[in-house]
């Protein structure tokens, strides 16, 4: 009976051993540290799958910056958040920094709930209190400059430079980056767009800045657009003449297909017209190979004499004679000399 108590207390001993050499120092470091975190609270952690040496280091740095359990920084309150898959040191740092910026806005709901949502809370404190500074175009875009018009036709390429800080009630579900360039972006072409000379836009660029201020692209953002500055403005090319030239030479195009349409049309009533004289020209000669046949008729019948007759050919002799003098044309075809037997 004996033995068997040895062995448990043995066994106990030992148990108790490994749990100190586990645990203690971390209690030890909480418990110099005023962080109120217990001995069996460690022991508890590792039934729990959490990761005591982080509880209780994150927990030190919140007490040592001030940060209490008044701050909702409790040690049930980091378990809860390493258990949902959060980064307790990374929550726990941005408070700290958002406390000595004296970032009000931020408290450790709204922390752990934007690094659950996949944002990083402690980059975002810091672009909070230093500013960061967005180029437009972005540098990944692809492009050097923005390209926009005046109304005198005349391009300008842009390049801007806007400075936001982080608005920390807006980073769960807010915009991001991209969508304040594309908004900076649109609003610089706008500007630029509704200004009735280039020169204008050259001699007061800061009237594009305030005029895209105006319009509060950072609505609904994840960012505060602090200050757009214009880095550098280029003049490109005569857009306005370039549109007015194309354009002439389309209308240049379409009436000289015009012209050539109404040109053809004109051939074919030409040609027309030539097929009329020509079927007119016919139609004489055919009538005037009517002539003898007629003239022998009347002879036949006696409605016409043999005196008229030679009448008849004097006066078309005369008549041929007269218009080969006047040089009018070639002579008619003549009549027939009067038929055999007549």
């Amino acid at each position: 009976m004996v033995p068997v108590l040895l062995i448990i207390v043995l066994l106990l001993v030992i148990f108790v051993m490994a749990l100190l050499a586990r645990y203690l120092r971390l209690w030890l470091q909480s418990y110099a540290s005023s962080a109120g975190i217990g001995l069996f609270d460690l022991v508890a952690m590792s039934f729990k799958k959490v990761n005591p040496a982080v509880i209780v280091r994150s927990k030190i740095m919140a007490v040592q910056a001030g940060l209490g359990d008044a701050s909702g920084i409790t040690r049930q309150a980091l378990e809860e958040h390493s258990m949902a898959g959060g980064r307790v040191p990374l929550v726990v740092q941005a408070l700290i920094a958002a406390h000595k910026a004296r970032i009000k806005e931020l408290d450790w709901k709204l922390a752990t709930a934007i690094d659950l949502a996949g944002r990083d809370v402690r980059e975002a404190v810091q672009t909070s209190v230093y500013p960061k500074v967005i180029d437009c175009p972005g540098k990944n875009s692809g492009r050097e400059s923005l390209d926009a018009v005046a109304k005198d036709g005349i391009q300008l390429k842009v390049r801007a430079r806007v400075t936001v800080r982080t608005n920390l009630n807006q980073l769960i579900g807010g915009a991001t980056e991209e969508t304040i360039v594309a908004r900076v972006g649109e609003g610089i072409v706008s500007a630029i767009g509704s200004a009735e000379r280039y020169t204008s836009v050259l001699e007061n660029p800061d009237v594009i800045s305030k005029t895209v201020l105006a319009r509060r692209l950072d609505a609904n953002t994840a960012f505060e657009i602090v200050s757009i500055d214009i880095a550098d403005i280029d003049v490109g090319a005569n857009i306005g003449a370039r549109l007015q030239a194309d354009q002439a030479e389309a209308d240049t195009r379409v009436a000289r297909a015009n012209a050539e349409g109404r040109r053809a049309m004109a051939v074919a009533r030409e040609q027309e017209m030539i097929a009329g004289i020509e079927e007119g020209r016919a139609q004489v000669v055919e009538s005037e190979a009517e002539v003898p046949r007629a003239i022998a008729d009347a002879l036949t019948s006696g409605q016409l004499g043999v005196v008229d007759y030679y009448r008849l050919r004097n006066l078309q002799a005369d008549t041929d004679m007269r218009r080969t003098i006047a040089g009018t044309g070639s002579n008619p075809a003549p009549v027939n000399s009067l038929p055999a037997g007549a």
